[in-house]
Protein backbone atom coordinates (compact mmCIF):
# COMPACT_ATOMS: atom_id res chain seq x y z
CA UNK A 1 0.00 0.00 0.00
CA UNK A 2 1.34 3.43 -0.95
CA UNK A 3 2.19 5.63 2.00
CA UNK A 4 1.76 9.40 1.99
CA UNK A 5 5.52 10.10 2.24
CA UNK A 6 6.81 7.34 -0.04
CA UNK A 7 9.88 8.54 -1.94
CA UNK A 8 10.54 11.44 0.44
CA UNK A 9 13.69 11.99 2.48
CA UNK A 10 13.48 13.58 5.93
CA UNK A 11 16.19 14.90 8.23
CA UNK A 12 15.35 15.20 11.94
CA UNK A 13 17.60 17.01 14.41
CA UNK A 14 17.52 16.01 18.06
CA UNK A 15 16.14 12.64 17.01
CA UNK A 16 17.50 10.64 19.94
CA UNK A 17 14.68 11.09 22.44
CA UNK A 18 11.27 12.63 23.10
CA UNK A 19 9.61 14.65 20.36
CA UNK A 20 12.43 14.08 17.86
CA UNK A 21 12.35 10.31 18.25
CA UNK A 22 8.55 10.18 17.95
CA UNK A 23 8.62 12.35 14.83
CA UNK A 24 11.37 10.29 13.21
CA UNK A 25 9.35 7.11 13.75
CA UNK A 26 6.16 8.73 12.47
CA UNK A 27 7.82 10.06 9.31
CA UNK A 28 9.35 6.65 8.62
CA UNK A 29 6.01 4.97 9.26
CA UNK A 30 4.49 7.20 6.58
CA UNK A 31 7.09 6.01 4.08
CA UNK A 32 9.91 8.56 4.31
CA UNK A 33 13.57 7.61 4.49
CA UNK A 34 14.71 9.33 7.68
CA UNK A 35 18.11 10.64 8.70
CA UNK A 36 18.13 10.68 12.51
CA UNK A 37 20.68 13.19 13.78
CA UNK A 38 21.70 14.17 17.29
CA UNK A 39 24.76 14.60 19.46
CA UNK A 40 27.04 11.53 19.46
CA UNK A 41 26.17 10.91 23.12
CA UNK A 42 22.41 10.71 22.40
CA UNK A 43 20.67 7.37 21.71
CA UNK A 44 19.65 8.21 18.13
CA UNK A 45 20.94 4.86 16.86
CA UNK A 46 18.28 3.12 18.95
CA UNK A 47 15.65 5.13 17.06
CA UNK A 48 17.23 4.11 13.75
CA UNK A 49 17.24 0.46 14.81
CA UNK A 50 13.56 0.60 15.83
CA UNK A 51 12.61 2.13 12.47
CA UNK A 52 14.53 -0.51 10.53
CA UNK A 53 13.07 -3.29 12.69
CA UNK A 54 9.60 -2.03 11.81
CA UNK A 55 10.39 -2.23 8.10
CA UNK A 56 11.28 1.42 7.54
CA UNK A 57 14.39 3.10 6.16
CA UNK A 58 16.65 5.20 8.36
CA UNK A 59 20.25 6.17 8.93
CA UNK A 60 21.91 7.71 11.96
CA UNK A 61 24.27 10.65 11.64
CA UNK A 62 25.95 12.46 14.55
CA UNK A 63 25.40 16.21 14.44
CA UNK A 64 26.12 19.16 16.67
CA UNK A 65 23.79 21.82 15.24
CA UNK A 66 25.97 24.64 16.62
CA UNK A 67 28.69 23.74 14.10
CA UNK A 68 27.82 25.24 10.66
CA UNK A 69 30.44 23.23 8.78
CA UNK A 70 29.24 19.97 10.31
CA UNK A 71 25.64 20.88 9.48
CA UNK A 72 26.61 21.48 5.86
CA UNK A 73 28.44 18.16 5.68
CA UNK A 74 25.52 16.24 7.20
CA UNK A 75 22.97 17.78 4.83
CA UNK A 76 25.23 16.99 1.85
CA UNK A 77 25.72 13.41 3.05
CA UNK A 78 22.01 12.81 3.63
CA UNK A 79 21.04 14.23 0.22
CA UNK A 80 23.69 12.11 -1.54
CA UNK A 81 23.07 8.90 0.40
CA UNK A 82 19.27 8.97 0.49
CA UNK A 83 18.56 10.75 -2.78
CA UNK A 84 17.56 14.31 -1.89
CA UNK A 85 16.07 16.15 1.06
CA UNK A 86 12.36 16.89 1.09
CA UNK A 87 11.53 17.36 4.79
CA UNK A 88 13.60 19.10 7.45
CA UNK A 89 12.48 18.95 11.06
CA UNK A 90 14.43 21.35 13.27
CA UNK A 91 13.86 19.87 16.70
CA UNK A 92 17.17 20.04 18.58
CA UNK A 93 16.89 22.27 21.61
CA UNK A 94 17.99 22.83 25.20
CA UNK A 95 16.98 24.79 28.28
CA UNK A 96 19.09 26.48 30.94
CA UNK A 97 16.56 28.24 33.13
CA UNK A 98 17.32 31.12 35.46
CA UNK A 99 15.81 34.44 36.43
CA UNK A 100 17.29 37.28 34.39
CA UNK A 101 19.06 38.90 37.37
CA UNK A 102 20.98 35.64 37.92
CA UNK A 103 21.43 34.54 34.31
CA UNK A 104 25.03 34.33 33.19
CA UNK A 105 25.91 35.50 29.66
CA UNK A 106 27.15 32.01 28.79
CA UNK A 107 23.73 30.59 29.66
CA UNK A 108 22.08 33.05 27.27
CA UNK A 109 24.56 32.29 24.50
CA UNK A 110 24.37 28.51 24.98
CA UNK A 111 20.57 28.37 24.65
CA UNK A 112 20.44 30.78 21.70
CA UNK A 113 23.35 28.93 20.09
CA UNK A 114 21.57 25.59 20.03
CA UNK A 115 17.93 26.63 19.69
CA UNK A 116 18.21 29.48 17.19
CA UNK A 117 21.67 29.43 15.58
CA UNK A 118 21.28 25.66 15.21
CA UNK A 119 18.08 26.12 13.20
CA UNK A 120 19.86 28.54 10.86
CA UNK A 121 22.92 26.30 10.53
CA UNK A 122 20.94 23.27 9.35
CA UNK A 123 18.25 25.11 7.40
CA UNK A 124 20.57 27.11 5.16
CA UNK A 125 22.23 24.11 3.46
CA UNK A 126 18.90 22.25 3.40
CA UNK A 127 17.29 25.17 1.55
CA UNK A 128 19.95 24.97 -1.15
CA UNK A 129 19.04 21.33 -1.79
CA UNK A 130 15.31 22.03 -1.74
CA UNK A 131 15.62 25.00 -4.12
CA UNK A 132 17.34 22.79 -6.70
CA UNK A 133 14.56 20.23 -6.29
CA UNK A 134 11.96 23.02 -6.40
CA UNK A 135 10.12 21.32 -3.57
CA UNK A 136 10.51 20.96 0.17
CA UNK A 137 9.03 21.26 3.63
CA UNK A 138 10.72 22.90 6.62
CA UNK A 139 9.19 22.43 10.08
CA UNK A 140 10.75 23.91 13.21
CA UNK A 141 9.80 23.12 16.79
CA UNK A 142 9.22 26.40 18.62
CA UNK A 143 7.38 26.45 21.95
CA UNK A 144 4.28 27.90 23.55
CA UNK A 145 6.82 29.77 25.71
CA UNK A 146 7.89 31.64 22.59
CA UNK A 147 4.28 32.88 22.28
CA UNK A 148 3.40 33.63 25.90
CA UNK A 149 6.72 33.94 27.74
CA UNK A 150 7.60 32.27 31.02
CA UNK A 151 9.38 33.54 34.12
CA UNK A 152 12.89 32.15 34.40
CA UNK A 153 13.06 31.27 30.71
CA UNK A 154 13.95 34.53 28.98
CA UNK A 155 16.75 32.85 27.01
CA UNK A 156 14.55 29.92 25.97
CA UNK A 157 11.57 32.16 25.15
CA UNK A 158 13.76 34.47 23.06
CA UNK A 159 15.18 31.54 21.10
CA UNK A 160 11.75 30.04 20.43
CA UNK A 161 10.22 33.40 19.49
CA UNK A 162 13.16 33.87 17.13
CA UNK A 163 12.24 30.62 15.39
CA UNK A 164 8.77 32.07 14.71
CA UNK A 165 10.18 35.18 13.02
CA UNK A 166 12.64 33.04 11.08
CA UNK A 167 9.82 30.76 9.93
CA UNK A 168 7.61 33.58 8.68
CA UNK A 169 10.47 35.26 6.82
CA UNK A 170 11.56 32.03 5.15
CA UNK A 171 7.99 31.24 4.12
CA UNK A 172 7.93 34.52 2.17
CA UNK A 173 11.35 33.85 0.63
CA UNK A 174 10.75 30.27 -0.44
CA UNK A 175 7.08 29.99 -1.38
CA UNK A 176 7.78 30.62 -5.07
CA UNK A 177 10.10 27.57 -5.04
CA UNK A 178 7.30 25.32 -3.75
CA UNK A 179 8.88 25.11 -0.29
CA UNK A 180 6.61 25.41 2.75
CA UNK A 181 7.95 26.66 6.08
CA UNK A 182 6.00 26.26 9.32
CA UNK A 183 6.54 26.02 13.07
CA UNK A 184 4.92 24.05 15.86
CA UNK A 185 4.62 25.46 19.38
CA UNK A 186 4.27 22.57 21.84
CA UNK A 187 2.99 23.11 25.36
CA UNK A 188 3.88 20.86 28.28
CA UNK A 189 4.85 17.47 26.88
CA UNK A 190 5.32 14.23 28.84
CA UNK A 191 9.08 13.86 29.22
CA UNK A 192 11.51 12.53 31.83
CA UNK A 193 11.63 16.10 33.17
CA UNK A 194 7.87 16.24 33.82
CA UNK A 195 8.01 12.72 35.27
CA UNK A 196 9.97 14.21 38.16
CA UNK A 197 7.17 16.59 39.17
CA UNK A 198 5.49 16.01 42.52
CA UNK A 199 1.76 15.34 42.56
CA UNK A 200 1.16 18.86 43.87
CA UNK A 201 3.27 20.40 41.08
CA UNK A 202 1.50 18.29 38.47
CA UNK A 203 -1.95 19.40 39.70
CA UNK A 204 -0.90 23.05 39.62
CA UNK A 205 0.42 22.62 36.09
CA UNK A 206 -2.69 20.88 34.78
CA UNK A 207 -4.98 23.49 36.35
CA UNK A 208 -3.90 25.97 33.67
CA UNK A 209 -4.52 23.68 30.70
CA UNK A 210 -7.96 23.46 29.07
CA UNK A 211 -7.39 19.79 28.20
CA UNK A 212 -6.16 18.65 31.63
CA UNK A 213 -3.31 16.36 30.66
CA UNK A 214 0.25 16.65 29.48
CA UNK A 215 0.82 16.29 25.77
CA UNK A 216 2.70 13.33 24.35
CA UNK A 217 5.53 13.33 21.80
CA UNK A 218 3.06 11.60 19.47
CA UNK A 219 0.71 14.60 19.70
CA UNK A 220 3.48 16.68 18.13
CA UNK A 221 4.44 13.95 15.64
CA UNK A 222 0.87 13.89 14.32
CA UNK A 223 1.08 17.60 13.45
CA UNK A 224 4.52 17.12 11.87
CA UNK A 225 3.07 14.36 9.68
CA UNK A 226 0.24 16.62 8.57
CA UNK A 227 2.54 19.53 7.71
CA UNK A 228 4.90 17.22 5.83
CA UNK A 229 2.09 15.67 3.80
CA UNK A 230 0.49 16.85 0.54
CA UNK A 231 -2.60 17.76 2.59
CA UNK A 232 -0.70 20.81 3.92
CA UNK A 233 0.72 21.99 0.59
CA UNK A 234 -1.06 25.38 0.83
CA UNK A 235 -0.03 26.10 4.43
CA UNK A 236 3.10 28.18 5.01
CA UNK A 237 4.32 30.73 7.51
CA UNK A 238 2.08 29.34 10.24
CA UNK A 239 2.72 28.57 13.90
CA UNK A 240 0.54 25.71 15.12
CA UNK A 241 0.00 25.86 18.87
CA UNK A 242 -0.22 22.32 20.29
CA UNK A 243 -0.64 23.04 23.99
CA UNK A 244 -4.01 21.61 24.96
CA UNK A 245 -5.37 25.13 25.40
CA UNK A 246 -2.62 26.32 27.73
CA UNK A 247 -2.27 29.37 25.46
CA UNK A 248 -5.10 30.67 23.28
Amino acid sequence: MTKVLDGKVALVTGAGTGIGAACARALAGAGAAVACTSLPTDPYQQVVDSIVAAGGKAIGVPLNVTDPQQAQEVVDRVAAELGGLHILLNNAGITDDQLIIRMKPESWRKVLGVNLDGVFNVTQPAVKVMMKQRTGCIISISSVVGLMGNAGQSNYAASKAGIIGFTKSLARELGSRNITVNAIAPGYIQTPMTDRLTEEQRKALLAGIAIPRLGTPEDIANVVLFLASPAASYISGEVINVSGGLYM
